[in-house]
């Protein structure tokens, strides 16, 4: 099998200036910072809620077997 380099690992190759400028980068920063934010305000869903505190108590893996199996009837 034939190995394929790519340019920028030859030697003597151009290198691509890449990336994002810095005020770019910020803004994207703000702008997911923003959307996340308003997404852990939300919170959990009640229906989540039950399914981890079912989850976290003891025998829960054997039951989880029986609460998936009921929730398709």
């Amino acid at each position: 099998m034939k190995e394929v380099k790519s340019q920028a690992s030859q030697p003597g190759a151009p290198r691509k200036q890449g990336g994002l400028n810095a005020e770019i980068q910020s803004r994207i920063g703000h702008q997911l910072r923003a959307m996340y934010d308003d997404v852990v305000r939300q919170g959990v869903p009640d229906r989540f809620a039950e399914l981890i505190r079912k989850l976290d108590q003891p025998g829960a893996a054997q039951a989880g077997g029986e609460t998936e199996k009921n929730g398709r009837d």
